[in-house]
């Protein structure tokens, strides 16, 4: 960490996830609350400006107790910025080979929202505010201010206090932006390794943004930053606004967005649906899933 201040870092950022032992055998991700409270203090101490915690709710084997204690230690610590996370249970992507636990033991539905639901509610009793999807800060940090002047920006990573259209990703499979593509690295690591060797960029795959993307990129950016977007500038239109109004006029009459004439604005009973919000907006997922709820793919 030393190291890393004196190239000039000087946020860092901590993957916590749950205090549970029997959580953390579950995931296979081992670091006790005194590892993590003596590097939060060494990155303090070194004069690091930002320090950060992710925490993760809906994982193998959590209950409620384990969630507030969780918390209940992160707030001895007192983090500038938090991040609490849903469990994306998806093994038809990363298949069973490390897991330690089955899928009756992921909580679901009701009780892993009721994980959410209090986990917020103490967050927000120990001075931490909202300032996007998944993300809370105390008023001292960068990103509240950012939140507050409209300044807050989001990519692969999370949100950023600073706005910048390139972001080069070091490592096995991280995503590179130069806002007009993307371009992911090799996900195994000795192919990775091996492209090294052979002096190649160990980049697998990509995509060029076409001028919908962008369009499309931009309301998504402004509902995860602002939890508001226009179109009343014509260069943000495209021909199916139409339909992605009506697709939310569900989520108006439960009081969820607000409906304007040339934009939607997220209420404060939305800002959970965030995601779902977003998803109106993924033309690229409606015409690979036409019959999607905009619900079910998010719990």
């Amino acid at each position: 960490m030393q190291k890393l201040y004196d190239l000039g870092f000087r946020r860092v950022s901590f993957g916590v996830q749950d205090y549970s032992e029997k959580v953390q055998t579950a995931i296979h991700r081992h670091q006790s609350f005194h590892n993590v409270a003596k590097v939060t203090f060494w990155a303090k101490e070194i004069g690091y400006t930002s320090v950060g915690h992710d925490l993760i709710f809906g994982l193998p084997f959590q209950k409620l107790e384990d969630v507030i204690d969780t918390i209940e230690k992160t707030k001895s610590l007192q983090p500038d910025r938090l991040a609490f996370y849903s469990y994306a249970h998806v093994p038809w992507i990363k298949g069973n080979g490390q897991r330690g636990f089955k899928d009756e033991d992921v909580p679901k539905d009701d009780e892993k929202r009721n994980l959410y639901e209090i986990g917020k509610q103490l967050l927000f009793e120990n001075d931490y505010l909202e300032i996007g999807m998944d993300h809370f800060a105390l008023k001292t940090d960068s990103l509240y201010t950012a939140f507050k002047n409209s300044k807050l920006h989001r990519n692969f990573m999370g949100y950023s206090a600073s706005k910048t259209q390139v972001m080069i990703g070091l490592g096995v499979s991280s995503i590179s932006d130069s806002w007009y593509s993307f371009a992911q690295n090799e996900k195994n690591l000795e192919d990775y390794y091996q492209l090294l060797e052979w002096d190649k960029i160990p980049v697998v795959k990509g995509h060029l943004l076409t001028t919908e993307d962008l369009i499309i990129r931009k309301h998504i950016l402004n509902l995860m930053c602002q939890f508001e977007t226009s179109w009343n500038d014509r260069s943000n239109y495209v021909a199916e606004i139409p339909h992605i109004v009506a697709q939310l006029e569900e989520m108006e009459k439960d009081g969820l967005v607000q409906i304007l004439a040339s934009g939607i604005k997220i209420t404060e009973a939305g800002k959970p649906f965030v995601r779902n919000i977003c998803m109106a907006f993924d033309l690229r997922l409606k015409r690979k899933l036409p019959t999607t709820s905009l619900f079910s793919m998010t719990v």
